[in-house]
């Protein structure tokens, strides 16, 4: 039973279904870029991005286990399913097998595979406490895992680089609710995220906003004719799921926050539909 818990404690250290989802989201990258023949590098560059991602959330939690004392009290170190030390173990060994898998990918997806590492690395010690900067380095990761797939197979399209800029937007928004959500605990611990500089409506009213940047942008590859119909048809949808859970931010940041991860995983559907059409044409 206590191996059991442990290793559910590292599936959790890891948010393995964050770093799976990652993962899907590089393999989209690679769709809309018409590369899914280089199936080896579709494979690297997806591993690299689960492991990667999973090594920066066990980094992540490995810095914040004081804050997710007070706001996860639940969570694998606090909870003592998993030490300090062995989540750092584990951190450096996914970070190996993203390294191992990356090194076999082309120069530029190699480049962006070292920037992310780093900023990964970099994160919660240099940029997490910075009033929206720390938005920014996440919001960055999580599109660039579109181009990171993309670069992996080939040059990058423009269709991927208005992906990167939706997730990128949609992804801000979404960890600027976030903090208002849990601006006690990181409050206690004396960062200084956007909601406690600026205070949380105005917080959220740059969410808002972002958001509407997002959603406006994601009408790019219809009106240039990229995708037709079919891409249409399934980002109306997410782009309604962004904004309307966005705007429920200033009532509930923690399901709103939960919807918008939603929503962009649909708008990342919507070009799959739209590439996918595309070829069947």
């Amino acid at each position: 039973m206590d191996a059991i818990r442990t290793i559910g404690g590292y599936l959790e250290l890891a948010r393995v279904g964050n770093a799976v989802a990652a993962g899907s989201l590089t393999f989209v990258g690679s769709f809309v870029a018409g590369g899914l023949d280089a199936a080896w590098a579709v494979a690297a560059a997806v591993i690299a991005t689960a492991a990667a991602t999973g090594a920066g959330n066990a980094v992540n939690d490995y810095f914040d286990r004081d804050i997710d004392a007070v706001n996860r009290p639940e969570r694998p170190i606090p909870s003592g399913r998993v030490s300090a030390r062995e989540a750092a173990g584990f951190a450096a060994a996914l970070f190996l097998i993203a390294t191992a898998a990356a090194l076999s990918l082309p120069p530029l997806a190699l480049v962006i595979a070292v920037v992310n590492l780093l900023a990964l690395l970099a994160y919660t010690q240099l940029f997490k406490g910075l009033p929206a900067v720390g938005n920014a380095v996440v919001a960055s990761l999580t599109g660039s895992t579109f181009l990171f797939g993309a670069a992996a197979v080939g040059p990058v399209a423009p269709p991927t680089w208005t992906l990167f800029g939706l997730a990128a937007t949609a992804t801000f928004a979404r960890e600027v609710v976030k903090d208002v959500e849990d601006v006690a605990g990181d409050r206690e611990e004396g960062l200084r995220t956007l909601p406690i500089v600026v205070g949380e409506r105005p917080a959220l009213a740059l969410a808002t906003v972002a958001m509407v940047t997002a959603t406006l942008a994601s009408a790019i590859p219809y009106v240039d004719g990229t995708f037709g119909l079919a891409y249409l048809a399934v980002v109306v949808p997410a782009d309604a799921t962004m904004l309307g859970a966005t705007a429920w931010g200033f009532r509930d940041p923690g399901t709103a926050q939960r919807w918008i991860k939603r929503g962009t995983f649909l708008a990342a559907a919507a070009f799959v539909a739209g590439r996918a059409v595309a070829v069947m044409g």
